[in-house]
């Protein structure tokens, strides 16, 4: 079987993850971002819907399916997130790409000032998932606030990139730590061997193309990423004697544990789902104002949350015989809130008081006490 030269597919998938990455907060449903989290609001747009932070159960619900997911990825498929898809590891393949057509001479160099707008791009793609794309732009020149955060972020990312590197994925990284709990003996990994180590050549060019400086032939590590480079530059050497590469990926895939963790998975995120399905388009929330007022007249707050793509034109009306003293037509934006208050008058005697808002389709009835 053709041995397959795993580089071409890691750079594939990292510029496709990065042009999605960057891309995200460009892409816009219903008039607003695919995915962002509005911090004034306390809203996260989340392709066409909004989740408010009075809706914690379906963020709890997020992060649990969120949870179980990586479990099941880094269970099956070991470290297949640090190799081929984490943001720090995709820059540093990139810029050290980039760097190396340059030469090997003044490569360091070349690559820490590369890094430097790669920062900047990656400091400002952060932005945008919390401010849209365009008002963020426009904002760096003119709010102090958002140019500090800016300066700030670029820093740090250009510190850590630069600096760090590597060496971040095997001390600091919590997600590179937790994963070895989450090993077993059929994890997907990369393996030296042993078996034809009296065949291999010992040239040491795995160590040297190893990222993160380990010698696979020592057998396995905890900081090895996963990221098949020394599969690749043994190929260079052993396929000229007709011999498979000494390390290679090991582990059995599907098994038992894939299916039962796989299901497990796929239902949370089918609740996920159903949860957000049988969201109202509406939320209509009555409240009675404690204030003293005259015999008959009462005073109520209203919030009406419209969680749907499109403007709502709606009115408020009582009871028959009673009267709304207030603004009655109610307009709200897409995913907007509108809070506000309205007298309410009733010539007869009643413990508790029924308003209703109507319009595009929508009905909702609720009920406040009386005085």
């Amino acid at each position: 079987m053709k041995q397959i030269v795993w580089k071409k597919y890691r750079r594939a998938v990292e510029i496709l993850q990065a042009i999605l990455l960057t891309g995200l907060p460009f892409l816009r449903i219903n008039g607003q971002s695919a995915f962002r989290f509005d911090i004034p609001e306390l809203n996260l747009y989340f392709f066409g819907t909004v989740i408010r932070i009075d809706e914690f159960y379906l963020i709890l619900a997020a992060i649990l399916f969120l949870l179980l997911l990586i479990t099941l990825v880094t269970m099956i498929l070991g470290r297949v997130w640090c190799g081929w898809l984490c943001p720090q590891t995709v820059l540093l393949d990139l810029s050290e790409d980039l760097s190396g057509l340059f030469g090997p001479k003044y490569r360091s160099t070349i690559q820490k000032l590369i890094l430097l707008p790669l920062s900047a791009l990656i400091s400002m793609t952060m932005i945008w998932y919390f401010v849209p794309p365009f008002d963020a732009l426009k904002s760096l020149v003119v709010s102090p606030v958002v140019t500090g955060f800016f300066m700030v972020l670029w820093v740090l990312v250009y510190l850590e990139l630069a600096f760090l590197g590597r060496h971040f994925c095997t001390s600091v990284c919590p997600y590179s730590m937790m994963q070895n709990s989450l090993f077993d003996k059929d994890t997907l990994v990369i393996e030296y061997d042993r078996s034809r180590d009296g065949t291999c050549m010992k040239c040491d060019d795995c160590v040297r193309a190893c990222p993160v400086g380990i010698d696979i032939k020592k057998g396995l590590s905890t900081s090895c990423i996963a990221c098949a480079e020394c599969i690749d530059a043994c190929y260079v050497k052993s396929s000229r004697r007709n011999l498979p590469p000494f390390p290679n990926y090991k582990g059995t895939i599907l098994r038992a544990k894939t299916f039962w963790m796989g299901c497990i998975t796929a239902a949370t995120a089918m609740v996920l789902l159903l949860l957000l399905s049988m969201r109202p388009p509406v939320y209509f929330v009555l409240n009675r104002v404690q204030e003293p007022l005259p015999s008959g007249l009462n005073r109520y707050g209203y919030t009406i949350a419209n969680n749907t793509g499109k403007t709502l034109d709606l009115t408020l009306t009582a009871p028959e015989g009673v009267t709304i003293i207030g603004e009655r037509s109610i307009k709200i934006p897409p995913y907007a809130i509108v809070r506000n208050k309205v007298l309410v008058k009733s010539p007869a005697a009643r413990d508790r008081m029924r308003l209703t808002i109507e319009g595009n389709g929508i009905s909702i009835i609720k009920e406040a006490g009386y005085l």
